[in-house]
């Protein structure tokens, strides 16, 4: 069965992808004149800077919570410096494998003196807070027929991040990657969270929920929104963003969120409004984070 697995794992990714983008070039053949329909008025295409500017802050901010959690080890960093590395890396998500952002932030973290296993823990522990922070806000607009569901998810990836289950693990790694015998013990305990990251994954919360104003702009582009379908908005959003951020195969959850963001948001909106506002916040996302990228690059420049 393992080589079975094993052996179907590395076209995992390409039918996931393959399936995804299939569903989309289906809807948008099935409701093309409807997109072709669409016009941006002035006030559109002010909803779009505004939708630009917000994903901006997202991901600085993002960088930010990334920051704290590294703080969480009682490591001594410059938030300037985490910023940039932040913003710099975080490109490298669309690359085939999606792990290449991670290694870039693990490499620049040792780079200044913290040891291999926080930098790992960092990167680590940063996608299980967003997991947890998107299925919170998701919570807030979900159904009744996924409330239960959603709920039991979020409590797992909250409990997974509880010092009580962590630390434990953090040791065993450790343990097996230094071979330490019973009596450097005390080298361990040092690797080890003091208390639940409650900071981080509040800031991971405020991320997700820029990340959705950021969307919910773009909405506002293309269609007026009503009161009541703002918190669905969000919670469509936070589960498309999670299924993209989770879902191997989808370098930067490409196809996967466009996918699941259709799917989940033609209850309230015409396929033509929602094609259309997904594949401008895929543009918008893809050009916000290279040009915080491209500051980030600027500012490194500034100091060599």
């Amino acid at each position: 069965m393992k080589k079975v697995l094993s052996g179907i794992k590395p076209y995992l990714r390409w039918v996931i992808l393959g399936l995804t983008l299939f569903f989309l070039a289906k809807t948008l053949k099935d409701n093309w004149e409807q997109v072709l329909e669409i016009r941006i008025s002035d006030s559109g295409w002010v909803s779009l800077g505004t939708a630009f500017i917000i994903t901006i802050m997202a991901h600085v901010w993002s960088a930010v919570v990334w920051f704290g959690i590294i703080k969480e080890f009682h490591q001594k960093v410059n938030l300037r410096w985490a910023i940039r590395v932040y913003l710099l890396t975080n490109i490298a998500k669309y690359l085939p494998g999606n792990i290449w952002h991670f290694y870039g932030r693990i490499t620049a973290t040792k780079q200044v003196g913290v040891p291999v296993e926080i930098a790992i823990l960092s990167v680590l522990i940063e996608p299980l807070l967003m997991a947890a922070a998107a299925l919170g806000v998701a919570l807030v607009g979900s159904t009744q027929e996924s409330l239960f569901l959603q709920f039991l998810c979020f409590l797992a990836v909250i409990s997974i991040i509880h010092p009580r289950i962590l630390n434990p693990v953090i040791k065993y790694l450790v343990k097996i990657k230094l071979k330490v015998k019973k009596s450097d013990s005390e080298a361990v305990t040092e690797l080890k969270l003091d208390r639940y990251p409650i900071k981080p994954f509040v800031g991971e919360i405020c991320f997700v929920l820029i990340r959705g104003s950021g969307f919910l702009f773009t909405i506002l582009a293309f269609n007026s929104i009503e009161l009541n379908h703002v918190f669905f908005i969000f919670s469509a959003f936070s589960l498309a963003w999670l299924l993209g951020l989770v879902v191997p195969g989808a370098p930067g959850g490409v196809g996967v969120f466009e996918a699941t963001a259709l799917a989940l948001l033609e209850q309230k909106f015409s396929p033509g409004i929602v094609l259309s506002a997904v594949a401008f916040y895929r543009l918008i996302s893809v050009l916000a984070e290279t040009f915080a990228a491209g500051l980030a690059w600027l500012e490194q420049k500034s100091k060599t």
